[in-house]
């Protein structure tokens, strides 16, 4: 696979990851550890290197998961992951205190069995701690070597460049698809401004874009798509007209929706580097082969034409969480 830089200082990743979270949290109950450990596995002997990770997955279960799969491999592969909440548990709030930030990075270094954390980012900007203590934190960090590079998780664009005028921000990871193309607005032009890489979550549109999805779904009673708005039967309802869309577009191009969701995120800008999830290795397979799908001008033009009828209906987060973003 070929790989992609984030940020200026060099941090090298192959060009899809593989988010990690839904193996542990968010999408139903865990998989077992062997069947984790095995797809984290088959994803790097297809030229996954670059790994993402959190203390709130889980919590912590997530990140001891990812350590324990990428031991024989670590010096071959970035790991990232997150601070940002007390406990790690999203629930009890927001925490990025300098103390926190060194509690969580000590901790997650025990729990992925490292030496360093290769991005670190900050997962929700905290308003009550000033950017540049959360920015200063982290670069004492970087100058001892426990981590070497700095993130941020939907950040505003204030918080950008606060950040960025402390210590260098490698990347930014944010959501970004082909039903959420908010960040076209400001994110990333001011990350091209800047020089800073982008990693796009649920470039899948949270499965949505699969196909896979419909109105008579039924999610397990732990998946966080039941509390969200977009997921309400009526906006699967109205989403479909989307998902029809991109099956064409797919069809010509002798690709799946999930390769050309992912291959038009790989066309946009060469720093961006997508992070789709998966349980299964027929799924992981399908999303690498995405790198392999080549999407020139003239296609781009046709998606961009396609879509620009089929509105996406729902928010993407319920209102509380919906608070969060963006500080």
């Amino acid at each position: 696979m070929q790989t992609r830089i984030l940020g200026n200082n060099g941090l090298e990743v192959s060009a899809i990851g593989l988010g990690c979270m839904g193996l542990s949290f968010g999408y139903g109950p865990a998989v077992e550890e062997a069947d984790g450990i095995a797809l984290i596995r088959a994803a790097f002997d297809r030229g996954v290197t670059f790994f993402d990770t959190a203390e709130a997955y889980g919590p912590y279960t997530n990140e001891r998961l990812l350590g324990k799969a990428v031991a024989p491999f670590r010096d071959q592969i970035a790991i990232a992951t997150k601070f940002g909440f007390q406990e790690g548990d999203p629930s009890k709030g927001l925490d990025s205190r300098p103390e926190q930030i060194r509690a969580v990075a000590e901790a997650a270094l025990r729990r992925l069995n490292t030496d360093r954390i290769d991005l670190f980012y900050q997962h929700r900007v905290d308003p009550n701690v000033p950017m540049e203590d959360v920015a200063g934190t982290v670069g004492e960090l970087v100058a001892e070597g426990k981590v070497k590079h700095f993130g941020l998780s939907e950040a505003g664009p204030e918080a950008i460049r606060q950040a960025h005028a402390v210590h260098p921000v490698a990347a930014l990871q944010s959501e970004y698809s082909l039903w959420w193309r908010e960040p076209e607005k400001e994110i990333l032009p001011l990350l091209e401004e800047l020089g800073i890489g982008f990693v796009p979550f649920s470039p899948l549109g949270k499965g949505f874009l699969t196909g896979a999805i419909d109105a008579a779904t039924q999610f397990d009673k732990s998946d966080f798509r039941n509390v969200v708005p977009r997921f309400n039967k009526e906006n699967r309802e109205a989403n479909a007209a989307l998902v029809t869309v991109l099956g064409h577009i797919a069809e010509s191009k002798h690709a799946t929706r999930a390769q050309i969701a992912i291959a038009w995120l790989l066309a946009q800008k060469p720093w961006i580097a997508p992070i789709p999830g998966t349980t299964k290795l027929n799924r992981l397979e399908e999303n690498i082969g995405a790198a392999n799908v080549v999407l020139d001008t003239s296609d781009l033009s046709v998606i961009n034409d396609a879509l620009e009828g089929t509105p996406v209906s729902g928010d993407r987060y319920p209102p509380h969480l919906q608070a969060r973003i963006n500080r």
